[in-house]
């Protein structure tokens, strides 16, 4: 595929069609899901170049070439759920960074277009090529969780660029770390795999062929789950306590350093303050309580 002449137009920076694969203060490398083009957009969504990889890496080569900014540290790699897209961990993101936790780099991903395991190399990749090799705290939402354990069970398998020894701690927000019965229950239906894609269906009726490939992070990891023992309602699709999508006993996954249970609904659980204090606290080695 060769390289598009380009108008340096604004995007919506993803959401659903595109995949970061590279990041760069800001500046990321995409692909999109749909048509297999790649582009190149800068911190403020604007396109400077589209086409080939290749054609994309080499303006990306050249922006760093003549940029004097110096490398960060550390960083917070934070990691959206299945629907839902980099915009959602902002205000996490937020928080982290102006207390003092590095630079956020809020990862986009494709999650209805692809599998776990394609968005797991697009995460290696981003990592493996972040500038000055930085300590990185990770906050994954939900299947963003799942995508991580992915990607750290193939480093595990295979990590020629050290990548899992520069990661800090993580926390895990409202994950599904044993698979989700209501992606189990909806899986039976059709039009929930046109709907969640490949992504979806492998945290319900794939869970069993995904496990396998998923891996107990070794490093410190810290697990939020929501339990709405008070709600008016229940999801009669998710088995026990539960923040209405993933239950107390899906959250869970032997080694985790602490699991803190809050009342709050999955889809905000990044969004609360509590939570979000909390988070700070495990990242910089405190409880989170």
């Amino acid at each position: 595929m060769p390289e598009f002449p380009n108008l340096k137009l604004p995007t919506m920076g993803g959401k659903q069609l595109w995949t970061d694969y590279r990041w760069y203060h800001g500046w990321k490398l995409q692909k999109n899901w749909v048509t297999g083009h790649w582009r190149l957009i800068d911190p403020s969504n604007i396109r400077h170049a589209w086409g080939s990889r290749e054609s994309c890496i080499k303006v990306l080569d050249n922006i760093k070439s003549a940029d004097a900014t110096p490398p960060h540290d550390q960083v917070i790699l934070l990691l959206h759920g299945l629907f839902r897209s980099s915009r959602s961990m902002a205000g996490m993101g937020k928080y982290l960074s102006e207390s003092g936790l590095g630079e956020p780099i809020l990862v986009e991903y494709a999650s209805t277009r692809a599998s776990i395991t394609d968005h797991a190399q697009a995460i290696r990749e981003i990592i493996e090529n972040l500038p000055g090799k930085p300590k990185i705290n990770v906050v994954a939402h939900s299947m963003g969780n799942i995508v991580f354990r992915h990607a750290v069970g193939d480093w595990q398998r295979e990590d020629p660029s050290r990548a899992l020894t520069r990661i800090n701690r993580m926390v895990m927000l409202g994950p599904p770390n044993q698979g989700a019965h209501i992606a189990r229950h909806l899986g039976k239906l059709k039009l929930f795999e046109i709907i969640a894609g490949k992504g979806g269906m492998e945290l319900g009726p794939a869970w069993a062929q995904l496990e396998d490939k998923l891996a107990t992070p070794p490093f410190p990891f810290a697990i939020v789950a929501g339990r709405l023992d008070d709600a008016p309602i229940t999801n009669p699709l998710v088995e026990g306590a539960s923040d209405f999508v993933v239950g107390i006993e899906e959250a869970r996954l032997p080694g985790s350093t602490e699991m803190l249970e809050v009342p709050v609904v999955h889809s905000f659980l990044m969004d609360d303050p509590r939570v979000q204090a909390a988070t700070y606290n495990f990242l910089v080695g405190k409880p989170m309580q």
